[in-house]
């Protein structure tokens, strides 16, 4: 076996084409076979996080994969993108990221905890994208430790559209972990009470028709067999699906400038019927999603024009 070259410590990485996220998520699972983490080529074995930058540049949307996304997330399809389509361009390279032999932590594991996007203007259809993708903030928690994926799509140079996603990875906590954690935007959201309530029945497919259409096909996704392996009692529906769909369902209300956070609660186990509802808090709109028998929220977020 050829050993891989040494990477400088500090890199930008421009990709040719977007990685395969199947063949980067059997990579993810080398760390569950016992002993393969021994290996020099398997991520999960750093101390930080790498100085690397992954990026893609002239990016066009496929106008199918939009179409066939749009559909699975509940958008009407439009000359803009949905406000969290360009996540799904982002997403290969989080994976190769993720996969990258200096990065900390498997990536077949990890919890996303918090999401912010920021949609600086609506983006066309039409428009070639430059994507690219950091870690950053790696930070202790009382239950183990955090850290911030960070997404930037840019047009014609022109920043106008990024995501941060909170990470969780589980063990060994800290107890000088930051006794005041960063703001949560959603923190006021979790009182929201849901008058007239839209009820969504989610589907146990839920997950493999996301995963058909964004790329992430992590197993707890896919089928209850393999969401069982990984410590949950069924696949579960992806955290940005959630996220899409409520979108979706308040899209007409949201301004051509805007951040929207999302603390994501507890995952829906799929199949399962969820309860979505939305109220203008002073000059925000929030929305709570949460489980139609029982209330337990599932995400809550706020919308802030910009």
């Amino acid at each position: 076996m050829t050993a891989e070259k040494p990477v400088p410590a500090s890199t930008v990485r421009k990709l040719a084409a977007p990685p395969g996220t199947l063949g980067l998520y059997g990579r993810a699972a080398l760390p569950l076979i016992p002993g393969a983490a021994k290996l020099p080529f398997v991520p999960g074995g750093a101390r930080e996080l790498p100085d690397l930058t992954l990026s893609l540049e002239g990016v066009r949307v496929d106008v199918a994969r939009l179409r066939a996304y749009a559909d699975v997330c509940g958008f009407t399809l439009r000359n803009d993108l949905p406000p969290t389509f360009p996540f799904v361009l982002g997403f290969p390279l989080h994976m190769a990221l993720m996969t990258d032999r200096r990065f900390p932590f498997p990536a077949i594991g990890l919890v996303h905890m918090h999401n912010r996007i920021v949609q600086h203007r609506p983006i066309s259809i039409a428009e070639a994208l430059d994507v690219a993708v950091r870690a950053r903030d790696l930070r202790p928690h009382p239950k183990g430790r955090t850290f911030e994926l960070v997404t930037e799509v840019r047009a014609g140079g022109e920043l106008v559209w990024e995501d941060v996603a909170t990470i969780f990875r589980r063990g060994g906590g800290s107890k000088d972990a930051d006794a005041a954690p960063p703001a949560d935007p959603t923190a006021g959201v979790g009182d929201l009470g849901i008058a007239t309530p839209t009820t969504w029945k989610v589907p146990g497919n839920q997950g493999r028709r996301y995963a058909a259409v964004s790329g992430d096909v992590n197993p707890i996704h896919l089928h209850p067999l393999s969401a069982k392996l990984l410590g949950f009692p069924r696949a579960i529906a992806h955290g940005m699906w959630t996220k899409a769909r409520s979108l979706a369902a308040i899209h007409d209300q949201l301004p051509p400038a805007y951040s929207v956070d999302v603390r994501f609660q507890r995952p829906v186990l799929l199949p399962a019927t969820v309860a979505f509802g939305s109220a203008g808090v002073g000059e925000q709109l929030a929305f709570v999603l949460q489980d139609e028998r029982k209330g337990t929220p599932h995400l809550r977020g706020v919308v802030a024009a910009r």
